[in-house]
């Protein structure tokens, strides 16, 4: 099975990439992101394992969900995906938004997984003060549209330096980000902002964890991804790397993946 395919959902046409044979992986991108995030890590992957990496509801090629786009919403969609492509167990990486998705799925479904990991993501929810901030971008997107968010939004996921000598990835992340649907940026604003404190499920969780954070992320700094310390949870920190390390520095990122999943 190779490259993009299309599946008719209860709640949605949902687009997702399948590549390669093994194990099953799935990762999920972040907020106005797409499975093209993945780009540079995907081929890596998809050596040894089966990689399936889904457009979220309202990114991407999917359509936007006809229910909502609460994170336990959206972990019951990935949940079906598994179900019609007959998959019992993965092991799933979510970036930033895509974390919220993967506690969310973990807190619920922690029997279909062999283990999980936030990528410049955290259990934390929003402060009162981020909260207010959703709010804000829900109203410039009602009234300026998509583009205006993503000009604003994508260089603050890049490391300083790298919005300087990594043009092609930043602008690459704003085309990817101006595709997104309305309702699937103001619905995923939403969730976000609802979504709860989930340091429980890392806590509680016996399954492998990974947390990845980036050195110099704006975004979700190190000390927020790395929440909670115990034995059976990995930590490891990019260096030079912003929010966006699957583009910033993949030959970094992609061995803390292939380790976790026991190359």
């Amino acid at each position: 099975m190779m490259g993009q395919q299309q599946i008719n959902l209860s709640n949605l046409n949902l687009a997702y990439q399948d590549f390669g044979e093994g194990e099953p992986v799935v990762l999920l991108h972040g907020f106005c992101g797409s499975h093209l995030y993945w780009d540079k890590v995907i081929s890596a992957l998809a050596n040894k394992n089966r990689v399936i990496v889904p457009d979220l509801p309202g990114h991407g090629q999917s359509n936007f969900s006809k229910g909502n786009y609460e994170m336990e919403y959206m972990a019951d969609t990935l949940k079906e995906l598994l179900d019609r492509l007959k998959l019992d167990k993965i092991t799933l990486f979510g970036h930033s938004l895509g974390g919220y998705i993967t506690l969310a799925f973990a807190e619920k479904y922690e029997e279909r997984l062999n283990g999980f990991s936030l990528i410049h993501s955290t259990a934390h929810p929003d402060s009162e003060e981020a909260k207010i901030g959703r709010d804000k971008l829900i109203e410039k997107v009602n009234l300026e549209g998509v583009s205006s968010l993503i000009d604003e939004l994508i260089p603050k996921l890049f490391a300083q330096e790298n919005l300087e000598n990594k043009v092609e990835d930043v602008k690459k992340a704003k085309e990817i980000g101006y595709g997104t649907s309305k309702e699937g940026v103001i619905g995923m604003l939403k969730a976000m902002r609802n979504r709860p404190d989930r340091n429980l499920v890392l806590k509680n969780s016996t399954l492998p964890v990974l947390l990845i954070a980036g050195e110099k992320d704006q975004v979700i700094p190190p000390d927020r991804t790395f929440s909670v310390h115990k034995e059976t949870i990995s930590q490891v920190l990019i260096q030079g790397a912003g929010h966006m390390s699957m583009m910033e520095k993949p030959k970094l990122l992609i061995p803390e993946i292939q380790k976790f999943l026991k190359y």
